[in-house]
């Protein structure tokens, strides 16, 4: 291979290049990128950088090291085709960038809802987001987020920590049901509690109020809550509707094996719009966190570079972290629906727990932490040592 394009330049676009020099990759490199920003960190956004305690200059994630990549950045740019046939990517501008190997690494965008939106509606998902939201969040303004799962909280929980007065709006019965499960979905609900965050479940969004500004949320109940500014939770979507018709296939973002290798040679795909195979679940799931996309491109360089690589077993577990509300908590493995919790570590009360979550052979399958850093790695080194059988 001479040349190799990553398309995405955010941080799985900037492992992929990384892992290309790093596993001895000395052709030529192409990352292409919509946003005119180097690549940053995302996690910050709904925290620290939405809260003004850290500037865009913190949020950068190339180091100095990172010139010695040598690779052609194209930031500003969007992929508009992957013509398969000819090996080349096409942007948008026209021109097609020829090259022997390509790693997908478009991430997703955040869903937002139909139509044309009133000024004060707000998505956080770009580093431009977070900047237009936090003009915004200023002492005494009124905020209503839609959508309590985690990005949804973790604005919530900075916004309050600026002034704003804030309801959450969440259409299940407990915030973060799916990955938690009904029992820990309540004990977040409490969190939010805590700081006298209003959180509203079991009810939808009926509409918004106002033609021009957003003024108030209509509640699918009838009732209105008041708004000067609305941030819209509900998820993210895959970034890939630039390759239908490419013959890559696609199924909640691009299918790929264990690796990230895609159906199409010299093709693989890492990060927010990779619906992979994951050996601890026995099954395909795209992951759409940090841990993530510094973990799968090395594996899929690997592959696309004909190299053997066995990343560690823990690896393999799903995981990700959530700071709400001065507390960290932290998930790893996977909840089934008949799933038992046993509070193994501190207690429910005090917001200072660890919980395993055991199947009904007894085994963990999963394990959950508030403020249990320590013990919580040690659980989630454990976790590895359980294979698709024993669950």
């Amino acid at each position: 291979m001479r040349t190799i394009a990553v398309v995405g330049a955010s941080l799985a676009g900037l492992t992929a290049t990384r892992a290309l020099r790093d596993q001895g990759f000395e052709g030529r490199i192409v990352v292409v990128g919509d946003e005119t920003h180097a690549p940053y960190d995302r996690p910050p956004l709904s925290k620290e950088f939405l809260g003004g305690t850290v500037s865009e200059d913190d949020l950068k994630l190339a180091t100095p090291e990172d010139a010695a990549l040598l690779a052609e950045w194209r930031l500003g740019c969007t992929a508009t085709a992957l013509d398969t046939g000819g090996r080349a990517v096409v942007l948008d501008e026209g021109e097609r960038i020829v090259s022997d190997g390509v790693v997908l690494a478009t991430g997703a965008r955040a869903k937002n809802l139909a139509g044309e939106m009133p000024k004060g509606v707000h998505t956080l998902r770009t580093l431009d987001d977070a900047m237009a939201l936090r003009e915004e969040l200023v002492a005494g303004a009124r905020l209503v987020v839609i959508g309590a799962g985690f990005i949804g909280s973790e604005i919530a929980s900075t916004a309050v920590g600026l002034g704003v007065e804030v309801d959450v709006v969440e259409t299940a019965p407990v915030p973060l049901l799916k990955p938690l499960g009904a029992e820990m979905g309540e004990i977040c609900a409490g969190l939010h509690a805590t700081r006298g965050v209003r959180l509203h479940t079991g009810v939808s969004l009926a509409e918004l109020v106002g033609s021009t500004q957003v003024k108030a949320v209509r509640l699918t109940d009838g009732r209105e809550l008041p708004a000067d500014v609305v941030v819209v939770g509900i998820g993210a979507a895959p970034s890939v509707d630039w390759l239908g018709g490419s013959g890559v296939d696609l199924d909640d973002g691009v299918v790929t094996d264990a690796q990230g290798v895609t159906n199409i040679p010299g093709v693989v795909a890492v990060g927010d719009c990779a619906n992979s195979h994951r050996n601890y679940l026995g099954s395909a799931r795209r992951m759409e966190h940090w841990t993530n996309a510094v973990q799968q491109p090395v594996a899929a360089v690997s592959a696309l570079l004909g190299r053997s690589y066995t990343p560690p077993a823990h690896h393999e577990v799903p995981y990700f972290w959530s700071d709400q509300y001065g507390h960290k908590i932290q998930f790893a493995g996977h909840r089934t629906a008949d799933s038992m919790i046993e509070v193994i570590e501190g207690d429910l009360e005090s917001l200072d727990f660890l919980a395993l979550y055991r199947n009904q052979a007894g085994n963990p399958v999963a394990v959950l932490a508030v403020d249990r850093a320590r013990s919580f790695g040690r659980w989630r080194r454990q976790l590895a040592g359980f294979r698709p059988a024993q669950r």
